[in-house]
């Protein structure tokens, strides 16, 4: 998609579509909204009246060819209550919800007006993040698609400069990464193995001008990652390491490394201990975890922050062959703790274990990991938040905030030390369930923590909100790249 700047006024613009938005119960027409009210000769705030325009969150309202404007239509979206209006949030929403809408109706040049108060970079930014975000679609696989897509996009109302055009760049490298980890998400397993994972990252990574290195079975083997051979013996798939490196151009002495580490199980039937049928299918997406530290080195690469950073990806499937790990196997992860596998369904923290083991290794001296973990997070949090967990607890704050910036919901879990009661084991050092109710997700979230230490740590769990079963306004059904805005954010500032 095209994406400009544009200077001229927004009357003369020639486009399919024009887009503005409405607050709920705007009393009065002001600014570019009551001059548009006044070109059409009062027609807005007869449709306010009539109750037509309620400008309630994201409800819609097209005008066909509009008086006074050069543009064919005029799409309204609504803005909700002004005094819950989050730009960042609210903007990126709006501008989606407006590509979607329009796409559909075959806009191909859409021109998007901001309000007074809403012109800074930050908002520009967040309009062209919904944009790009909202021409993902997941019918890839489909003999038959209709072509529909917003060519070119216009921001009018901003001024021309290099603070709007940079924010302008950081919204589409933004954008763009988040729908390169969504299409990840989106494969089916069998266009998907861990190796075709690897050659993706080393696609993308070439592209970028990021360092890869790619650990095959062997090497793995000879690293002594017990824990994830222990999940990928039972596939005829051999399993991956995938290591992205990100290299300021004047690193600092003794500046903090952050390692990103993501589960990726390109396909988990649950092993012997299988799952249920219904829904299985959607567990080609538990590799969403490497997917989104994917995504985010993509964009760290274009942004270049003035931090290292190292991701580590694990990559494997999870199956139930002759050779797979039983219920009460004792496998030895990397770091030479045992772990008595109770569940072979609780099979990401095990690739978890080796792999934050392996970027403390690498250099790490700051971790990020994020998984589809446990179903517990959606009993607790729904599909609303994302599990955040971590220590020591100033790190995770300073993590949710950077969440807060990027407009993602994410919610601190405990993770208190009567956890780590729960996953002690009578035959090794740890098990891979805890033995309470309840709790899973906490719990999860401390076998983890076993081969972190010390080291200042963020782990989320999106097993709930890295996959939406209904469409949004704004955003395809399917994968929803949740964690990348935050990562990202979180990179940047950590100098």
């Amino acid at each position: 998609m095209e994406i400009r700047v544009e200077t001229q006024p927004y009357a003369s613009i020639q486009a399919d579509a024009l887009v503005t938005y409405v607050f709920d119960k705007e009393d009065k027409f002001d600014g570019v909204l009551g001059e548009i009210d006044r070109a059409m000769d009062g027609h807005l705030r007869a449709l306010a009246e009539s109750g037509e325009l309620t400008a309630k969150s994201l409800e819609t309202v097209l005008v066909h060819f509009p008086a006074g404007l050069a543009a064919k239509r005029l799409l309204l979206v609504g803005a909700g209550k002004p005094e819950k209006f989050d730009a960042n949030v609210d903007l990126r929403r709006i501008a989606g919800t407006a590509a979607r809408s329009l796409k559909s109706r075959g806009a191909k040049k859409i021109t998007f007006l901001a309000r007074e108060g809403e012109r800074a970079p930050a908002a520009a930014q967040a309009v062209v993040e919904g944009l790009i975000a909202a021409d993902f679609e997941s019918d890839k696989y489909r003999s038959e698609k209709k072509d529909r897509a917003v060519e070119s996009a216009a921001l009018a109302g901003f001024e021309s400069g290099n603070d709007v055009a940079a924010a302008i760049d950081r919204g589409r490298v933004i954008g763009e990464s988040l729908n390169f980890a969504r299409d990840l998400i989106n494969e089916p397993s069998n266009k998907l193995t861990p190796r075709m994972l690897a050659t993706r990252a080393e696609a993308m990574a070439k592209e970028a001008g990021l360092g890869i290195e790619i650990l095959d079975e062997r090497k793995i083997a000879e690293l002594k990652m017990g824990a994830l051979i222990g999940v990928a013996q039972g596939s005829v798939e051999p399993p991956r390491v995938i290591v992205v490196r990100y290299t300021p151009a004047n690193p600092k002495p003794g500046a903090p490394v952050l390692g990103l580490v993501g589960k990726a199980v390109t396909f988990d039937t649950g092993g012997i201990s299988i799952k249920p049928a219904a829904n299985m299918e959607k567990m080609k997406y538990d590799m969403g975890g490497g997917a989104t530290m994917l995504g985010a080195m993509r964009a760290i690469a274009a942004l270049k922050p003035s931090v290292p950073v190292i991701a580590v990806i694990p990559a494997t499937e999870n199956m139930p062959g002759g050779r797979a790990q039983k219920p009460g196997d004792v496998q030895t992860a990397m770091s030479g703790k045992t772990i008595e596998v109770i569940n072979t369904d609780a099979e990401g923290r095990l690739i978890l274990a080796d792999a934050v083991f392996y970027a403390r290794k690498l250099g790490a001296t700051h971790l990020i990991d994020a998984a589809t973990l446990t179903g517990a997070i959606e009993v607790a949090l729904s599909n609303v938040h994302v599990g955040a967990f971590g220590t020591p607890r100033e790190y995770l704050d300073k993590f949710l905030e950077s969440a807060k910036a990027a407009g993602e919901k994410m919610w601190p879990v405990p993770i208190d030390d009567e956890y780590e009661e729960m996953i002690k084991s009578n035959i090794a050092d740890i098990r891979n369930t805890g033995s309470g109710k309840g709790g899973g997700a906490s719990t999860g979230a401390w076998f983890i923590k076993e081969f972190v230490d010390d080291t200042p740590w963020v782990h989320l769990d999106i097993a709930s909100t890295c996959w939406a079963d209904e469409g949004r306004p704004w955003l395809a059904k399917g994968p929803t790249g949740i964690a990348i805005r935050s990562i990202i954010d979180f990179a940047m500032k950590m100098a």
